[in-house]
């Protein structure tokens, strides 16, 4: 009798459920949208129970597809979840009830919190334990954020847990931490060890207690499904739910990341590119964790940009209402229309360059009073320059965290391989290779995460070799081959763009503070 495998994704702006054979074959598959909420500058959160909606219509949708081509429910052999970087996660109480909208990866409000930890805390021993920096994108700040601001919020909670765990509890009554989940949350976790660190955690204020006490491998069976979630999935009761992880790593995993050197970045809502390695410090200026496969021997280091695909939806729905109306008369899409003015433009768009730090910025600049940024501006310059400056700054981000592991990139496979949403325009793939100098390939299956949870919950439950594993589910396809003269006149421009940051530093700044974002000087001391 075949066996299928739920493999779900829980991300920043909808959750996407499909149902995949052992070999990999992509049986149904349903989607749920929904819009972090961002009520102020620099904030982003989500309440929890849009995510378990979405989880809920999207897998019961996707089970009754496959039903309706003759799936049975006892071929349905487990479900494993992928999800968003939840920041400081879900705070809950002892009924694992929300107490919090979840203040997930991209929200920077802890800046106070962030600056106060660089200066009281030794940031060498912090490094040496957790393998991580110190800013407001990691977890643990957005925890102390909650802590000096929510008090009665911070008192009532009994755990802080990833949105996967969450979901997991919620399906099977058991509380668990996946190993990537918990690196990524930062100064909470021994890189070493694999194990909360207490120490950490005393460095920077914030309670052990609130950590769930269990930490298992992305691979570990959680638990079971009950008999009424299991009814109201449309899934026999008794069905395994493999945990997962971040969803970048899963991604990353799909896009047949397997051994040290293997790379793969995942362009949506933002950017992470990333890689494995076995050493045991990370770069100074990128993000650590184990892996989703293998995690006790390999970590998964990556950095991002906060935004990528989020900086061109803002680009397009604030500025393009025309190209709107004209896509929608033609019954295209407004991106391809877009992409269709912007392709024929030169490298570089006629010397405009955009720094894309629209929510502050990730790696390598760390700093959430970063602000986006058009420089080169002149009246010649039209919408379709605007656009493509737009992906060629995305693309300049994603270079620029390449270019902070130094010599380690020397070690890196040979051909950069895309996943996410912005795989759909050929402008940005090549426009990507011709930045970076690396062939681009993107896998012809057309989701990569949820694929991702699907193998990975495969190979939890021993249903494929590891042979299979090593091999994956997913076809790459070379989508891009680096022109020689548009690489030259990148990295001509890159040079410009890598300076635009530290030129404009402080002007940032005084922007953020006229935005109300607190300075330094307001900072209280850690142990208040």
């Amino acid at each position: 009798m075949d066996k299928y495998i739920i493999g779900v994704d829980i991300g920043t702006q909808s959750t996407k459920a499909l149902i995949a054979g052992t070999d990999g074959r992509l049986i149904a598959q349903a989607s749920v949208a929904y819009h972090p909420d961002t009520p102020r500058p620099l904030w982003a959160e989500q309440d929890a129970r849009v995510w378990l909606d979405a989880f809920v219509r999207s897998v019961r949708e996707c089970v009754t597809r496959a039903m309706q081509i003759g799936v049975r429910e006892e071929q349905i052999a487990g479900l494993c979840i992928s999800s968003l970087y939840g920041g400081s996660g879900i705070a809950v109480d002892e009924q694992c009830e929300p107490l919090y909208p979840c203040l997930i990866w991209m929200d920077r409000r802890a800046t106070a919190e962030t600056d106060m930890i660089r200066a009281q805390v030794d940031l060498e021993q912090l490094f040496a334990i957790t393998g991580n920096g110190v800013d407001s994108y990691y977890g643990f700040t957005k925890m102390l954020w909650i802590k000096n601001h929510e008090p009665d919020v911070w008192a009532r909670t009994a755990w802080f847990l990833p949105p996967n765990s969450w979901i997991a509890h919620y399906l099977t009554g058991e509380l668990a931490v996946d190993h990537s989940s918990a690196g990524n949350i930062g100064g909470v976790y021994d890189m070493q060890r694999h194990v909360w660190s207490e120490e950490a955690m005393g460095m920077v204020g914030l309670d052990p207690a609130k950590m769930p006490p269990m930490l298992i491998d992305s691979t570990d069976v959680v638990g079971t499904v009950t008999a009424a979630k299991a009814a109201q999935l449309g899934l026999t009761r008794g069905i395994p739910i493999v945990l997962g992880g971040i969803d970048a790593a899963i991604a990353t995993f799909a896009g047949g990341v397997r051994k040290p050197g293997d790379h793969v970045a995942m362009l949506g809502t933002s950017m992470c590119w990333g890689y494995l390695q076995t050493e045991s410090e990370s770069g100074r200026d990128l993000v650590c964790m184990p892996y989703v496969y293998k995690g006790q021997a390999q970590r998964y280091v990556f950095g991002g940009a906060a935004t990528a695909g989020g900086a061109v939806t803002w680009f397009v729905e604030q500025f393009c209402q025309a190209e709107q109306a004209q896509a929608k008369a033609q019954g295209v899409s407004v991106y391809a229309l877009l992409e269709q003015q912007a392709a024929p433009l030169p490298p570089g768009a006629h010397g405009l360059i955009f720094l894309p730090y629209l929510m502050g910025e990730r790696s390598p600049v760390w700093d959430a009073r970063a602000s986006g940024t058009f420089a080169g501006l002149n009246l010649t310059h039209t919408r379709a320059h605007l656009y493509r400056a737009v992906i060629e700054g995305i693309a300049f981000a994603l270079w620029h965290n390449m270019q902070a592991v130094g010599e380690r990139r020397q070690n890196l496979d040979q051909r950069l391989v895309v996943v996410g949403g912005a795989v759909n325009s050929d402008l940005w793939m090549q426009i990507i290779a011709d930045v970076t100098g690396y062939p681009v390939y993107t896998i012809e299956e057309e989701v990569e995460a949820a694929m991702g949870a699907a193998l990975l919950g495969a190979v939890g439950l021993g249903l494929v070799s590891e042979a299979e594993v090593e091999q994956g589910w997913t076809h790459l396809v070379c989508r891009a081959t680096p022109n020689s003269q548009a690489h030259q006149v990148y990295q001509q421009l890159f040079a410009v763009y890598e300076g635009l940051y530290p030129a404009m530093q402080s002007s940032m700044h005084a922007l953020a503070a006229a935005r109300g974002i607190a300075p330094v000087s307001q900072i209280s001391d850690i142990n208040d």
